[in-house]
């Protein structure tokens, strides 16, 4: 939501929010430049990760264990909201214009909204199933090869995610002010709908996942010190940087959305400046959080070398047939216990 829309929500409302004059004046030129750049690193680099992970461990599906099972729902999960990018790209550079429909605006704001939900569940249930098959190897599997409860689950997670996304996108609509524009905009009690959707956010994507996340990585670190095939330190601070990269991705976004709830509900706290720097940071931090995209593979498959040896193999297997080429393989066939990849 742009400072603009605030503006009209608020005036719609009858709520007073510009108590003193705005004297900041933020540079979006810059903001528009950076953040076109932005998606588009995250857009070329995180569709060829996610493609070679999805193309990688997608021979390996019926047979994998529940954390390469999320892995996989993981990078298509991020392989949805990077096919949308391009559609950000154009919005961003034309200082939020929407050119291409009613349709394409609920249809793209669902797809990043299913995103922004399900990729936090299916880390969180990789984090817990991690943590069960390290410390608790005769423990039955969250998402068993075996049976229908894998894609009961599974169905379960994207159902789930496509409910809380729908709460929010019933209310995205085409609305034409100096120019066209996707926004969320209740016909009535907005700031009830904001704030409500706002908490639902934060709870459902970034405390839950977090405290998951964060809870079994503490204690898969302190189980991995007394392996005996660790590697290092090396394998300690990953576990630790598994937790670092995610909250370091949301944290920003759900700060500036708390302090946005705040302004609603109260709209006398901040002062015009401090509002206008808000908003102007919750573009930035929205498109920030989506480097997800990017560290998710890095994180989950390419430092792993059971992962790296069988892209290797992959690659191989697809090349033309010729003299030795037939009985290449690359790597050992152990699994890679040093990465935690447990693939």
């Amino acid at each position: 939501m742009s400072a603009h829309e605030h503006n009209h929500s608020d005036f719609l409302n009858g709520t007073p929010w510009f108590v003193y004059e705005c004297t900041i004046k933020l540079d979006e030129s810059y903001r528009r430049i950076a953040l076109f750049l932005l998606y588009l690193f995250i857009f070329m680099v995180g569709l060829l990760e996610n493609l070679l992970v999805v193309w990688v461990n997608w021979r390996r599906r019926h047979s994998a264990n529940g954390v390469l099972f999320c892995i996989i729902n993981v990078s298509l999960s991020d392989l949805m909201v990077i096919v949308i990018l391009p559609f950000f790209m154009m919005e961003v550079t034309m200082d939020r214009v929407w050119l291409w429909g009613r349709f394409l605006c609920k249809v793209t704001n669902l797809i990043y909204v299913v995103n922004f939900y399900s990729s936090s569940f299916f880390l969180a249930f990789m984090t817990l199933e991690r943590y069960l098959a390290l410390t608790r190897p005769s423990c039955p599997s969250i998402f068993p090869v075996i049976g229908r409860r894998r894609w009961l689950l599974c169905g379960g997670l994207w159902a789930f995610s496509l409910f809380l996304a729908l709460m929010e996108n019933v209310h995205v609509d085409l609305l034409e002010w100096e120019e066209p524009g996707c926004y969320m905009m209740p016909d009535y009690s907005y700031t009830e709908w904001f704030v409500s959707v706002s908490f639902l956010c934060m709870i459902f994507q970034f405390l839950i996942p977090a405290a998951v996340i964060i809870t079994c990585n503490v204690l898969i670190a302190r189980a991995v010190k007394t392996a005996p095939d660790v590697e290092g330190q090396r394998d300690v601070w990953l576990v630790h940087i598994y937790s670092l990269v995610f909250v370091t991705c949301w944290l920003p976004y759900h700060l500036i959305m708390l302090l946005m709830i705040i302004d609603d509900i109260n709209p006398f706290i901040f002062s015009c400046n401090t509002v206008e720097v808000l908003y102007f940071s919750y573009i930035v931090a929205q498109g920030f959080s989506l480097l997800h995209c990017v560290a998710n593979p890095l994180l989950y498959n390419f430092l792993s070398k059971t992962f790296r040896n069988n892209l290797i193999n992959a690659v191989i297997s697809s090349l033309p047939k010729d003299g030795n080429l037939d009985q290449v393989e690359v790597g050992p066939k152990r699994q890679d216990k040093g990465t935690l990849a447990r693939n």
